[in-house]
């Protein structure tokens, strides 16, 4: 039976990653009770999967390695992290065996069909990205869960946000903030609606526990509006951008009258986005009666049709030659796709779970430093 390795250095763990194809590590900690309630799976998984030089299993005990917790940003426990090549592809945050485990096997059958060979993370179904049905399906690598495939000759450029100038404002403080939208998981809603859960949070995981030994209720991993349906979101990049698309994800519970919904009737759900004006180049967030004073560089109407059924992702493509050099990008959501009683129960607040950006990288710019293109939007 092959045990996981326990890692007493950086330099061990990073010998590892440089000889072995796959590496999983489990960020444990003694005083953790999920740690110890996932342990004897992650055990098992070891002893099945783990091959010399292709799969290897390792365990970091988060206060005997602090430098190395802190390098991999590890904040609660358990956390699970499988490498390929070296180079992170997935991240589990919280004791979910059935999750571990479909990713640990996917990864597991990838390094022992191609063990040493570069190219490093290929895109492929994700633990969440069920059965493939639906238009497009989502699709998992080391640039993170996206809930549609990237448009011919582009690039997922998400990663290029400044997230320290992240804004978003008229949103539910009780749910996730604007850093929640650009999560590199697959939404839980998503993940429970694939698990036959109810549409709340991480509802198949354990409690995670913090480095300061207490449980944690996993924050919501979407955003809500908050006292209308309008949100207005900033984005400011670390370079100047051609942004082909945007990806919306929306994923509220089904509407009371559906016959499906698992959710309270009598508390009206929130909607999907329906009219998306987009600004570029702007210094700052708007304001909402600032940006109904604005024109917009490109006004979206979404529709049913838009959205993905089996992912909850509308594709937006924008006009390409109106969004070249981008240093930033506001999305004001004007309204939502309900009518107040007409939609079977729908409120008047607005839900966004994940938003991707689609493109090319430009030049860098100078950090902190937001530059304005000519004197209408988008020049």
């Amino acid at each position: 039976m092959v045990a996981p390795v326990t890692i007493e250095s950086a330099e061990q763990l990073q010998s590892l990653l440089s000889s072995s194809t796959i590496v999983v590590t489990d960020f444990h900690a003694t005083w953790c009770g999920p740690c110890r309630q996932i342990a004897p799976v992650y055990q098992e998984l070891a002893a099945r999967w783990s091959r010399p030089n292709h799969v290897t299993f390792t365990k970091v005990d988060v206060d005997a390695q602090p430098e190395i917790a802190r390098t991999y940003e590890v904040t609660s426990m358990p956390t699970f992290m499988i490498f390929k090549n070296g180079q992170e592809i997935d991240k589990i945050i919280g004791a979910d065996p059935r999750r571990l485990s479909k990713a640990v096997r996917q990864r597991a059958e990838e390094g022992g069909e191609s063990g040493g060979k570069e190219g490093g993370a290929s895109t492929s179904k994700s633990a969440g990205a069920g059965n493939g049905s639906g238009s497009g399906g989502s699709t998992r690598n080391a640039e993170g869960w996206r809930g549609a495939e990237i448009p011919k000759g582009y690039s997922d450029i998400t990663k290029e946000i400044e997230k320290e100038g992240l804004d978003i404002l008229n949103v539910d403080s009780d749910l996730g903030s604007a850093h929640t939208l650009f999560a590199d998981e697959p939404p839980s809603a998503l993940l429970a609606r694939q698990q036959g859960h109810q549409d709340k949070g991480k509802a198949s995981a354990a409690p995670e526990a913090t480095t300061d030994g207490s449980a944690s209720t996993p924050q919501a991993d979407w955003v809500e509006s908050d006292t209308d349906e309008q949100i207005m979101l900033f984005m400011p990049f670390r370079s100047g951008l051609k942004v082909h698309s945007l990806h919306l994800t929306s994923l509220p519970p089904p509407p009371a009258s559906s016959g499906t919904t698992i959710v309270d009737p009598a508390v009206p759900g929130p909607m999907r986005p329906k009219t998306v004006n987009v600004y570029s180049n702007r210094a700052h967030v708007l304001g909402f009666d600032e940006a109904e004073d604005i024109p917009a560089t490109q006004t979206i109407v979404l529709t049913a049709r838009d959205w993905d059924p089996a992912t909850g992702t509308a594709k937006v493509e924008l006009r390409f030659v109106k969004f070249q050099n981008v240093t930033s990008l506001v999305l004001f959501v004007v309204d939502g796709d309900g009518d107040g009683d007409e939609d079977g129960g729908r409120g008047e607040k607005v839900r966004l779970d994940r938003v991707r950006i689609m493109g090319e990288v430009g030049n860098k710019r100078e950090v902190g430093k937001m530059e304005k293109f000519g004197d209408e939007p988008g020049e």
